[in-house]
C-alpha cells in the first residue's frame, strides 16, 4: 500500500464523490452549491451563525454512522474526507417526507422558507438523537438556527411533535448506519492524505505522530481542526491559509479520558464530544457550556483550537485556567507540558514553536472544599461572542479562603489570571464582603480596553459583578435569582 493517498473521499448523500483538485481554501458549502447543484443549503452569514447552511456529517462510530449537524459555510471541504454529507435534498428523497418535515408543515413552522432547510437539518439531528425532546433539549438544539420570519413557537412544535410522524429507528439513516458505516471507514483507509503543492497543499495526517513529521516537514503550514475560527478567515478575511494541515479527523487526538485525578481532553476533541466528561466532573460548568456558540458550532470547534488561536476573549481558557489545567505541546523532538495561563505570552502570540502543535489539556479534579463558577457576558445569551469570560476557585476551610484562581477573558491582551484579586482574597473569611472588597485589585490586575462588544468601564464594572455573584450563587445554589448589582443587571 502507498503511503499517501493523493485524493479526498467522502460519500454525497447517495453517491461517493472522490477529489483530486482540492484547494486548501475551498468550502462545502461552495461545493454543494456551486458544483454539485443542492440550493438547499443556503448562504446566510458565511460565518457559523445563522445555521442556514446546516448539513449532517457523519463518521463511522461503535459500528454505525453518527451524525452532527455543522455549518457547511465555514466546514472545509477537505475536512469531509472519509464522512457521510447529507443535505435536505437527500431527506426528501423519492418525494417522501421524513417526520421532521411533515412536523414542519403541519405546524406551518416556514414561511419565507430560506432558514427552513437549516432547520430542518437541525431537527433531523435532534430527532434521531433525542426522539421525544423536552423544550429546552429543542430550544439547545436550535440555537445555532436563526428565523426571521416566523418567530420560532411553531419550529419548537415541530420538533416536540417530531415523533408522532414515525420512530427514528426506521428512518434510512438509522437503518443504513451498520452498512455504511464500513464503507467510511474504508474511505478513510489510514493513509495520509496529499493533494496539491505549495502553497495550495492540502495535507491530512494518519495520526499525532503523524501530524510531528508534518510540521517538522511543512513549516508554517496553517493547522485546522474544527475551522469555527480558521473557516472565517476566509469567507470574511479572504485570507490565505495553505499550506492547509487539516487535523478535526484524528482520532487519537480526540480521546477524552476521565480518571479519580483528573479529565484529559485530546486537543481537537470537540465541544459536544467533551460535553458528558466535562459537566460530569465539572458540573459548574454545565450551563455555560450550551453558551458557547450554537449546536452546530459545538459539533465543529475544538477545546485545543479554542486555546491554540490566543484570542483574549476565548470562551475556554478562563475557566480551565481557574481550575489548574495544564497542556502538553508535542512535535517530532518531544514533548513539553506547561500550565495553561504560561501558554498565552501576548496578544497574537503564544509560547508553541512553528513544528509543535498542541495535543492534550488535562484538568485536575478538585478537592474537597474548592469551590468553583464560570460566567460568560455577552450581548446575547445564544451563540455570541463573549465581552468578557471568567473562571473563579476557590479553596475554602474552616470558612477561610485558602487558595484562590481568578482568569478573565475579554480584560487583557489574553486570558489572564487575577493574581492582585487572588492575594486579596486569600486568608479572608468567605463572605460577601471579601470579595466585594477584593474586586477593587482588578484595577491593579488589569485595564480592559473599549470596543464594540463593551466599554473598558463595563468591562470592570461586571467584572467586580461577578465577584459578587460567585458568593451570592453559592450561598443559594440553583436559586436562578436575578439581582441588580452596582449598577448591571446580571441574570442568574
Amino acid at each position: 500500500m502507498q503511503r499517501h493517498r493523493g485524493e479526498i473521499r467522502f460519500i454525497l448523500n447517495d453517491r461517493q464523490v472522490t477529489l483530486d483538485d482540492v484547494r486548501a481554501d475551498a468550502m462545502l458549502l461552495d461545493h454543494l452549491r456551486l458544483v454539485r447543484g443542492l440550493t438547499g443549503t443556503k448562504e446566510g452569514c458565511a460565518e457559523g451563525d445563522c445555521g442556514a447552511c446546516t448539513v449532517l456529517v457523519g463518521r463511522p462510530r461503535d459500528g454505525t454512522v453518527d451524525y452532527e449537524p455543522v455549518n457547511a459555510c465555514i466546514r472545509f471541504l477537505a475536512s469531509v474526507d472519509g464522512c457521510h454529507v447529507v443535505t435536505v435534498e437527500h431527506l426528501g428523497a423519492g418525494g417522501t417526507l421524513r417526520p421532521v418535515q411533515r412536523a414542519m408543515v403541519d405546524h406551518n413552522a416556514s414561511q419565507c422558507g430560506f432558514c427552513t432547510p437549516g432547520f430542518v437539518m437541525a431537527l433531523q439531528a435532534l430527532w434521531m438523537r433525542t426522539p421525544t425532546p423536552t423544550v429546552t433539549q429543542a430550544e439547545t438544539a436550535l440555537q445555532g438556527n436563526l428565523c426571521r420570519c416566523t418567530g420560532y413557537a411553531p419550529i419548537l412544535r415541530a420538533a416536540l411533535d417530531a415523533s408522532a410522524h414515525g420512530n427514528p429507528a426506521d428512518d434510512p439513516l438509522v437503518t443504513l448506519g451498520p452498512e455504511l458505516a464500513p464503507r467510511l471507514a474504508e474511505l478513510r483507509d489510514g493513509r495520509r492524505v496529499v493533494c496539491g503543492e505549495g502553497r495550495n497543499a492540502v495535507i491530512l495526517p494518519c495520526s499525532g505522530e503523524d501530524l510531528a513529521e508534518v510540521l517538522a516537514e511543512t513549516p508554517g503550514a496553517t493547522l485546522i481542526a474544527g475551522a469555527t475560527d480558521v473557516g472565517l478567515w476566509v469567507t470574511k478575511e479572504l485570507r490565505d491559509v495553505g499550506p492547509a494541515v487539516f487535523i478535526g479527523h484524528l482520532e487519537d487526538l480526540a480521546a477524552v479520558e476521565v480518571t479519580s485525578r483528573d479529565v484529559t481532553l485530546g486537543a481537537v476533541a470537540s465541544y459536544s464530544g467533551a460535553e458528558a466528561a466535562l459537566t460530569g466532573a465539572f458540573p459548574h460548568l454545565t450551563d455555560y457550556w450550551t453558551r458557547i456558540g450554537g449546536w452546530q458550532v459545538r459539533n465543529m470547534g475544538t477545546i485545543g483550537g479554542n486555546i491554540a488561536n490566543g484570542s483574549p476573549i476565548g470562551d475556554t481558557p478562563p475557566p480551565l485556567i481557574a481550575m489548574g489545567a495544564e497542556i502538553t505541546l508535542r512535535s517530532a523532538r518531544g514533548r513539553r507540558v506547561l500550565a495553561l495561563e504560561d501558554f498565552f505570552l501576548g496578544y497574537g502570540r503564544q509560547d508553541r514553536a512553528p513544528d509543535e502543535f498542541l495535543e492534550t489539556i488535562r484538568i485536575p479534579r478538585p478537592e474537597a472544599g474548592r469551590i468553583d463558577a464560570a460566567y460568560k457576558i455577552s450581548k446575547r445569551r445564544d451563540e455570541d461572542i463573549s465581552a468578557l469570560a471568567a473562571g473563579l476557585s476557590v479553596l475554602v476551610r474552616d470558612g477561610i479562603i485558602i487558595r484562590a484562581r481568578i482568569a478573565f477573558g475579554g480584560m487583557a491582551a489574553t486570558p489572564a489570571r487575577a493574581r492582585a484579586v487572588e492575594a486579596a482574597l486569600e486568608g479572608q473569611p468567605w463572605t460577601e464582603a471579601s470579595l466585594v472588597a477584593a474586586g477593587a485589585a482588578l484595577t491593579d490586575d488589569f485595564t480592559p480596553i473599549s470596543d464594540w462588544r463593551a466599554s473598558a468601564e463595563y468591562r470592570m464594572l461586571a467584572a467586580r459583578n461577578l465577584l459578587r455573584r460567585f458568593y451570592l450563587e453559592r450561598q443559594a445554589p440553583g436559586g436562578g435569582r436575578t439581582v441588580r448589582l452596582d449598577g448591571v443587571r446580571e441574570t442568574g
